[in-house]
């Protein structure tokens, strides 16, 4: 680890690494305790996709805006099913080792990357498809008791709910539904724009209970990344103050089981979304320097430097009893480099405009 953020040496790695398949599709992550790719994710494709363009954005790169393209182009091209409306969690799926599957969460991550591109090309097929895919995911998913987690199919049937956070329909939901939001701004859709207001409602209710969850220390550290989610969703409504309540909330009780549990096991994207968290909610919230500093040199300890292109400049995924998990992982690499591309500009005094997902 080098202890020092490099945005170049992270750009190059989204860039070169080999985590982008050449027809655009990223991997979920690349273990390098033996050399190998994990298959494409849809979702990950999408967090790549609104990566691409933040860094297009904070370089002037021209090369960040052809792949944040291809990226799109793989989206539309080969992960959307037009006629199911919604996307699968793999490509291709099914696979022997990928079940045919649709997940809520990933549903809104990947219409959000598609509306990063299209703010900076114009694509109408970008807009048309994340309109599309938005009404899709809102009726495929919704049900009484909150969305379904996860959809099989082609039949939509949903799967049974367990108490792992990415099994439940809790607060961290609200994050997909972003991209309604987004698409809604965009179009003037009044239903999605309600949908949004709806599901942080709901948020608002479930959030207070989300943490712990659970005894076992380790679940807590990966619900925090999740509870970090909810504190996104809020980003556009922070002029309420139920919503600055919830925020304020968020930060004091994910930053201190952060720290409890860190020297056992920590999660780089924990450190990314906190320390974003506070820098975006800093217009309402008093940024504490202290922690966001220690956050931030926490962080940068995780990029890593290599002789190896697959390796260098990307984010390890975490660390366990002091030793970082053998993942180089494109979602733990896109949250740094907001996180810390942010950081700097506040420490340059530059006023920050929010991340593009």
């Amino acid at each position: 680890m080098s202890g020092a953020f490099s945005l170049a040496r992270a750009g190059r790695w989204f860039l070169h690494s080999g985590i982008q398949r050449p027809d655009g599709g990223v991997s979920r992550y690349y273990r390098a305790d033996v050399s190998q790719y994990k298959p494409v994710s849809t979702e990950i494709t999408g967090y790549a996709a609104s990566t691409l363009v933040l860094l297009h954005r904070a370089t002037g790169d021209q090369e960040y805006l052809d792949r944040a393209r291809l990226t799109a182009q793989f989206l539309c091209d080969s992960a959307w099913d037009p006629d199911l409306r919604v996307f699968p969690f793999e490509h291709p799926s099914p696979t022997p080792d990928s079940p045919y599957r649709s997940y809520f969460f990933d549903c809104g991550i990947i219409v959000r990357g598609l509306v990063a591109v299209w703010r900076e090309t114009g694509d109408d097929r970008l807009m048309e498809i994340a309109s599309a895919a938005s009404h899709g995911t809102l009726k495929a998913f919704r049900s009484e008791q909150g969305f379904h987690p996860i959809l099989e199919l082609p039949g939509f049937e949903p799967l049974p709910r367990t108490a792992h956070w990415s099994r439940s329909a809790a607060c961290y939901q609200a994050k997909s539904a972003m991209a309604w939001w987004e698409v809604s701004q965009a179009t003037g859709d009044q239903s999605l724009r309600d949908a949004y207001f709806a599901a942080v409602a709901d948020g608002l209710r479930s959030y207070p209970d989300f943490l712990p969850g659970t005894g076992d220390r380790n679940a807590v550290m990966d619900r925090l990344h999740p509870a970090c989610y909810f504190l996104e969703a809020l980003y556009p409504l922070l002029d309420r103050a139920d919503c600055v309540a919830a925020y304020r909330f968020g930060l004091e009780r994910i930053g201190g089981f952060l720290r409890a549990i860190a020297p056992e096991f920590v999660r780089s994207d924990v450190y990314a979304q906190l320390l974003r968290a506070r820098l975006y909610g800093a217009g309402v919230i008093p940024l504490d320097i202290s922690e966001a500093t220690e956050e931030s040199a926490a962080l940068a300890e995780f990029q890593i430097s290599s002789a190896d292109r697959a390796l260098d400049g990307g984010f390890w995924f975490g660390r366990r009893a002091g030793h970082v998990s053998p993942q180089a992982n494109p979602v733990s690499t896109a949250f740094a480099i907001q996180a810390l591309d942010a950081w700097n500009r506040h420490q340059a005094g530059t006023k920050l405009e929010l991340p593009p997902s």
